[in-house]
């Protein structure tokens, strides 16, 4: 196990997260899950594209906010588009700027590699069209963007 370890303290849908977090990223598995004397998941360990969680049913007095955030770095449109309706699929709710926030209330960040890309382009009038365009975004567009960073 890695030194630090992401923990995720669910109410009592570790097993049903971890299941639904497996099929959507490719490079993932499920490693265990403990279950207490009634049958019923207590943790359960998954990989994510090789980073290991750990989640835990805590009950309901702990909720998740956007104060952490899983970002994800998506290579192209066709990604960006399959994760955001697959994380926010079964009643979660798009955000603003790339955020979604699944049906258990972990909030995600969506982003397109060229996003962070053209906002640290060293011309401050380009990345500033960049970012003014992402502002009004819900769903990151990455040929909306580049038009942005050009000028168009």
């Amino acid at each position: 196990m890695k030194k630090i370890t992401p923990f995720l303290m669910f109410n009592n849908q570790a097993e049903e997260a971890a299941k639904l977090y497996t099929s959507v990223f490719k490079n993932s598995k499920m490693v265990s899950v403990t279950r207490g004397p009634d049958g019923a998941a207590m943790s359960v360990t998954f990989e994510l594209e090789g980073e290991t969680f750990l989640s835990f049913n805590g009950g309901p007095h702990f909720k998740f906010s956007e104060g952490i955030s899983l970002f994800v770095d998506c290579e192209t449109q066709a990604e960006v588009d399959a994760l955001w309706e697959q994380l926010a699929a079964g009643g979660g709710k798009h955000k603003q700027c790339g955020w979604v926030e699944d049906r258990f209330g972990v909030s995600w960040q969506i982003i397109p590699r060229t996003l962070m890309k053209l906002m640290a382009d060293k011309d401050p009038a380009k990345a500033g069209r960049v970012v003014q365009a992402m502002l009004g975004m819900r769903k990151i567009d990455i040929a909306a963007l580049e038009r942005a960073y050009a000028g168009n």
